[in-house]
C-alpha cells in the first residue's frame, strides 16, 4: 500500500504588534548625534534598536525548521511499517520489458483468507503480459504472438483442471516446438515436470475456488552461441491452490507452488521449421504444504501428518512463500 507524499502545513505564527522600535535611552541618542562612533558602537546601537524583532524572526525560523523536521520524521514513521525490510532471501527481476500481476479488488471470502493469496487475482487474471514491442529483429506482432503462446501454456500447465487430472502431458507438450516436444517427453522426468506443470495425485480434491496467481513476465532479445536470434522470456509466478481439508487455521488447506521458467523462441528466419516455437531452457520451483510421496512422483496433493494436520512448511515464515520475489533456494522438507 502506498501513501501519497504530503507536506504538513505549519501553524500560523502571528507576530505580535509593537508600538515601534525599542526605546533607546536619550543619552545613547545624544552620543550618536554628538560624537563620532566607531563601527562596533554603531553595531551595538543597531542591535539594541532591533533586538526584539531579531528574537521573533529567529524564533520563527527555528519553529519552521522544527516543524519541517518533525513532519519529515513523522512521514518516515508512517511509511516505514508499510514497507518493512524482508528477512528472507529474494531475487532481482531479470533485465528486459516486464509486467507484474495487475492489481484487482480482493475476491470474495474463501479458503485463502488469512494468507497473502487472499489478495491475489483469481486464475488467469493474475497473468499480466507486458506490452509487445519490436526488439532484436522481432516485430511487435511476433513478440505479441510469443507472449500469447506462453500465457496459453501457463494456463494449461497450472490452471486447466482437465490437464491437471490427465494421466499424460500431451495437452501441454503439443504447444512446444516439434523438436522441443521430444525433449519434454523423453528427458524431463515426472519429478522434474512438476516445476513446469501441476498434475494432481489420485484422490487429491481441489475446492471449486480458482487458484490465486501472482507474478511477473519479462522478455528481451538475445542471440545464442550460433548467432540465432532469440526472444527470451522469463516467467516467475506463485500459484496457490485450495484443497479440501479439515484444517481450520489460515493456510492449512492451501498448497503453494512457486516456479521460475525461462522460455526461448528462435527467430523463424534463423532455424528449421522443427525448431520454430516454444522451448524451455531453464526451470526451477518449490512447493509448500504438499504430500511428499506424491511430490516425488511429480504430483500435487495437500500434505498431512499422522495427526491429520498439514505438514511443516520449508520455512518458519509461511507468508514469505507467497512472494514471487522470494528466492527458490529453500530447505527441502521432503
Amino acid at each position: 500500500m502506498s501513501s501519497d507524499d504530503f507536506t504538513p502545513e505549519p501553524p500560523r505564527l502571528d507576530r505580535p504588534s509593537t508600538g515601534g522600535p525599542e526605546e533607546i535611552p536619550d543619552w545613547v541618542r545624544q552620543l550618536e548625534r554628538e560624537i563620532r562612533v566607531g563601527p562596533a558602537t554603531r553595531l551595538r546601537i543597531w542591535f539594541g534598536r532591533h533586538a526584539r524583532g531579531l528574537r521573533l524572526g529567529v524564533g520563527a525560523v527555528l519553529a519552521l525548521a522544527l516543524l519541517a523536521y518533525l513532519g519529515a520524521a513523522g512521514y518516515r514513521h508512517v511509511r516505514r511499517p508499510a514497507d518493512p525490510p524482508r528477512a528472507y532471501p529474494t531475487v532481482s527481476p531479470p533485465a528486459g520489458i516486464q509486467a507484474t500481476t495487475a492489481a484487482s479488488p480482493p475476491p470474495a471470502a474463501g479458503p485463502f483468507d488469512g494468507t497473502p493469496a487472499g489478495a491475489f487475482p483469481e486464475g488467469a487474471a493474475g497473468i499480466t503480459l507486458p506490452p509487445a514491442k519490436a526488439t532484436g529483429g522481432f516485430t511487435a506482432k511476433q513478440v505479441s504472438a510469443t507472449l500469447t503462446k506462453i500465457r496459453t501454456a501457463l494456463v494449461t500447465a497450472r490452471l486447466d483442471r482437465a490437464f491437471m487430472t490427465a494421466k499424460d502431458r500431451e495437452r501441454l507438450v503439443r504447444q512446444f516446438a516439434p523438436d522441443a516436444r521430444r525433449h519434454l517427453r523423453e528427458e524431463v522426468s515426472d519429478a522434474s515436470f512438476i516445476s513446469v506443470a501441476t498434475r494432481l495425485a489420485p484422490g487429491a480434491r481441489l475446492l471449486p475456488d480458482q487458484p490465486r496467481v501472482k507474478g511477473r513476465v519479462t522478455y528481451r532479445a538475445s542471440r545464442d552461441e550460433q548467432g540465432v536470434r532469440m526472444l527470451r522470456v522469463t516467467t516467475n509466478f506463485v500459484w496457490a491452490y485450495a484443497f479440501l481439508s479439515p484444517g481450520a487455521a489460515p493456510g492449512d488447506a492451501v498448497v503453494v507452488v512457486h516456479d521460475t521458467l525461462v522460455w526461448e523462441v528462435p527467430h523463424p528466419d534463423d532455424v528449421r521449421s522443427r525448431d520454430n516455437g516454444l522451448w524451455l531452457t531453464d526451470m526451477g520451483s518449490y512447493a509448500s504444504n504438499v504430500d511428499c510421496a506424491a511430490f516425488h512422483k511429480g504430483l500435487l496433493d495437500l500434505g498431512k501428518g499422522g495427526d491429520g494436520k498439514p505438514v511443516a512448511t520449508p520455512t518458519p515464515d509461511r507468508d514469505s512463500l507467497y512472494d514471487p520475489d522470494r528466492s527458490l533456494d529453500i530447505p527441502d522438507t521432503c
